[in-house]
């Protein structure tokens, strides 16, 4: 582990310091509709485009993203409380070289901390600008008050659903919840497991319809997965499906997901990302 944070440090010095890291949380209105899958495979697609995500697990209920990828997590995020802890020391290695902090059950003891062990914890997590592009976090599924938090505190939020009509009506729960607390938060809509690239299509607009017509609020496609059963082959291996089975449909399907967001990142956003010091900024106002 030693080794691993001094590794990191120096590519960090390596980096362009003035880098504009962009914080991302993935979302879904229920479970099982292979949001984690999607967080750990579109961190994995932004890679292999040149751009430098990380990846962290905060799913309290069902954290499984250690599982995808077939590692056993040594830290997790309240390790940084210790003494002499870096955030380069909490940092795992995952498959295709990808960047990954476990939350654990830090997560949830996060919002229980005084001032002086959270002003550590985020000082603590401050050499992350610069370093990353994009931090990806995955929440747990549904509406809880940790994931709302990471949500209105990011820079945008990655909505997952599928065509199923329950998985459609929690994700329009999630759209209306942001809403009423901030009708200008960033959502970009993720359609998985379509039998059809029309179906994708319908899905996305009929949520981006409602959520126009009834909240006034811009929902924004990113693209659609189509059902691949080389997804759940690569669940069985403890690998991500991009590389255990790089041609497969799902795969390919990533790939275009990753390049429609990276050049709608090029093309312009309506706000520069707020950082790292931004977001914890407005991390410890809902925590507080």
């Amino acid at each position: 582990m030693h080794d691993q944070a001094e590794r990191l440090r120096a590519r960090m010095q390596q980096n362009n310091v003035s880098r504009q890291t962009r914080l991302i949380t993935v979302t879904s209105g229920k479970g099982g509709v292979g949001k984690s899958n999607f967080s750990l495979n579109f961190a994995l697609g932004l890679q292999e485009k040149g751009h430098k995500p990380i990846l962290f697990d905060l799913d309290l209920g069902l954290a499984n993203l250690d599982v995808l990828m077939g590692i056993s997590p040594k830290r997790h995020l309240l390790h940084l409380l210790q003494p002499d802890m870096t955030v380069w020391d909490i940092m795992e290695r995952g498959p295709g070289e990808l960047d990954f902090i476990a939350g654990g059950s830090g997560f949830a003891k996060l919002l229980q901390l005084d001032d002086a062990k959270l002003d550590l914890l985020f000082a603590r997590l401050q050499p992350l600008q610069g370093y990353a592009d994009t931090i990806i976090f995955d929440t747990g599924a549904g509406i809880s008050n940790e994931s709302l938090r990471f949500m209105l505190s990011s820079d945008e939020v990655i909505l997952v659903t599928t065509p199923e009509p329950t998985a459609i009506t929690d994700a329009y729960a999630v759209i209306k919840m942001l809403h009423f607390y901030n009708p200008r938060t960033t959502i970009r809509l993720v359609v998985n497991r379509v039998t059809s690239a029309r179906e994708g299509t319908m899905t996305a607009q009929k949520l981006v319809m409602v959520a126009k017509r009834f909240l006034n609020m811009d929902v924004h496609p990113l693209g659609f997965v189509l059902d691949d059963p080389h997804v759940s082959k690569a669940v069985k291996l403890q690998r991500p499906f991009l590389l255990a089975f790089p041609h497969a449909q799902a795969s390919r399907d990533i790939r275009h997901l990753s390049a429609v967001y990276l050049g709608k990142e090029a093309g312009g956003r309506q706000s520069l990302p707020a950082g790292i010091g931004g977001f914890l900024q407005k991390l410890r106002r809902f925590i507080r």
